[in-house]
C-alpha cells in the first residue's frame, strides 16, 4: 500500500519574528523598567518607616535630644540606602503632650512619661531612583512612627 504525502501550504515567515520582536520588546522593557522603579520606591519607603521606628525608639528614652535623634536617623538612612546623602533626608520631631502636661515645644529633652513622640522621615524619590524618575519624579517617600515617652 502506498502512502500519500499531503503538503500543507505555509506562507513565508522569515521576517515575522523580527517584526514581532520589534513590536513586543519596547513594551516588555517599559514594563520591566516600571517594575524596577516601583520596587525601588517600595524598598526605600520601607526603609524610611524603619528609620522612623528607630528614631522613635531613641526619642522615647530619658535624656534623648532632638539633634541626637535626627543625626542617628540620618546616619541610619545613609547606611541603608545606597547613594543617599544626609542632606537628602528630612527628619521631623513632633511631641504631643500627655493629658495634664505642659507643652514641651517639640523638644525631646523636656518630655514627660506618656507624651507622644512622633518621628517623620522624608526622602524625595528623585534622590534615590535607579533611573531618571518619570512616574514618581515629584514623589516624597515618607515613614512615620509614634510612641509614648517612657
Amino acid at each position: 500500500m502506498m502512502k500519500r504525502r499531503i503538503q500543507i501550504f505555509q506562507p513565508e515567515r522569515r521576517g515575522a519574528v523580527l517584526v514581532e520582536t520589534a513590536i513586543v520588546m519596547p513594551v516588555f522593557l517599559v514594563i520591566l523598567w516600571g517594575i524596577m522603579e516601583f520596587g525601588r520606591a517600595m524598598t526605600v519607603g520601607q526603609l524610611t518607616t524603619h528609620a522612623a521606628r528607630f528614631g522613635a525608639r531613641a526619642a522615647i528614652l530619658e535624656g534623648s535630644t532632638n539633634s541626637a535623634v535626627i543625626e542617628d536617623v540620618k546616619q541610619l538612612m545613609v547606611a541603608t540606602v545606597k547613594g543617599i546623602n544626609p542632606g537628602d533626608v528630612a527628619v521631623e520631631v513632633t511631641v504631643t503632650p500627655g493629658e495634664g502636661h505642659q507643652n514641651p515645644n517639640n523638644q525631646l529633652s523636656q518630655t514627660k512619661p506618656l507624651d507622644l513622640c512622633k518621628i517623620t522621615v522624608k526622602v524625595p524619590y528623585s534622590k534615590v531612583a535607579y533611573f531618571p524618575p518619570r512616574f514618581l519624579k515629584n514623589s516624597t517617600l515618607q515613614g512615620v512612627c509614634v510612641m509614648h515617652h517612657e
